[in-house]
């Protein structure tokens, strides 16, 4: 198995993840806080997916799949396009609601559509070029993606565990 592969199948669990945890979830239940401050389910797969998306994009040197394909305006949430959920307070974290899961599915689907394109060509030599500068050591393509899966698969999992207690 390649590194490319082997990147793939990991995004391609994630998308179960996600898929499992917001599958027939009203509104509501997406906006569910367990204690009523921590991060709902909803907050938590956006999140996750807005990371992905502006990691991935950064490395890649493509567009943001939230901005270039319209999910900021489909959203409309109160928040700057920019914005990845990184640091949120609660009032931030209540702002972030959608109106269906399909909307939460649809968005992480464009995503890893376009985080399995630009994976699933990278080669062993692609891995050790450094991405962020801004970091000591500086951080690798390597060490990108696997911060973005260890990331995306707690999220996923914590999006899981709400939905259990839904």
């Amino acid at each position: 198995m390649t590194s490319a592969q082997l990147l793939t199948d990991a995004f391609e669990r994630i998308r179960g993840v996600v898929h499992g945890a917001v599958k027939g979830l009203s509104a509501e239940d997406l906006a569910y806080r367990v204690d009523g401050t921590s991060n709902s389910i909803a907050w938590l797969v956006w999140h996750l997916t807005r990371i992905q998306d502006d990691h991935i994009a950064d490395a890649a040197g493509l567009d943001q799949v939230w901005i270039a394909g319209g999910w900021a305006e489909r959203f409309a949430l109160p928040l700057d396009p920019h914005d990845t959920g990184y640091g949120h307070d609660d009032e931030q974290v209540a702002s972030v609601r959608v109106e269906s899961a399909d909307l939460l599915t649809g968005y992480h689907d464009a995503v890893f559509e376009q985080t399995v394109r630009y994976v699933g060509g990278l080669t062993e030599e692609d891995l050790p070029r450094v991405v962020d500068r801004r970091w000591d050591p500086p951080v690798t393509l390597a060490v990108r993606l696997v911060s973005v899966v260890s990331d995306d698969l707690q999220h996923a999992g914590q999006a899981s565990f709400v939905r259990g207690l839904l």
